[in-house]
């Protein structure tokens, strides 16, 4: 089975051009032409990457996430999760590999079949980088007014991360 793996993508390549040879599609044209969206596309959601990268970083480097999370451990507590994955419920709506980081420090610490492994685990399963792919997928068709996206994509994250200690206590109890 592993050997079907390396031999798919060479396989699935080989189609798509074999289906262009046949339908007669200037396939290098086409692909040039797909290269040059892809370019305008990435020059048009820079500016918005940027931004999200650099407030990110000064988010982390000021020591403010750490204030952030001190700050809101004690709902934490009371709600019922772990405060090692604090810092991951502030950073997971922002950045993918800020979030990731912070996963990789929770396993290092914690373990990853702790409590703690366990709902950060469901967390960066069951959410998204909202304001990351808000600023991506809406920058790239020139949407300036995201009206109701974030406030609800906001909620099902904070849904997401609350549940994801009770699913954890549910159906994952400690061995």
């Amino acid at each position: 089975m592993e050997k079907f793996g390396s031999y798919l993508v060479p396989v699935l390549i080989s189609l798509i051009l074999l289906f262009g040879f046949v339908k007669k599609v200037p396939l290098f044209d086409t692909f040039l032409d797909g290269a040059k969206e892809g370019l305008k596309s990435t020059v048009s959601i820079a500016p918005a990457l940027i931004g999200l990268i650099t407030a990110v970083s000064m988010l982390k480097a000021s020591g403010a996430l750490d204030i952030f999370t001190a700050a809101i451990r004690p709902v934490a507590a009371f709600l019922g999760l772990p405060p090692e994955v604090m810092p991951l419920t502030l950073l997971r709506p922002v950045s993918g590999s800020g979030s990731i980081a912070i996963l990789d420090h929770i396993f290092s610490t914690c373990g990853p079949d702790s409590f703690a492994g366990r709902v950060a685990s469901v967390m960066m399963g069951s959410t998204e980088t909202t304001f990351y792919a808000v600023a991506v997928y809406f920058g790239a068709v020139g949407i300036k007014k995201t009206r109701h996206t974030i406030p609800a994509a906001v909620t099902a994250d904070m849904a997401s991360f609350l549940i994801s200690a009770l699913a954890v206590r549910l159906f994952f109890p400690a061995a």
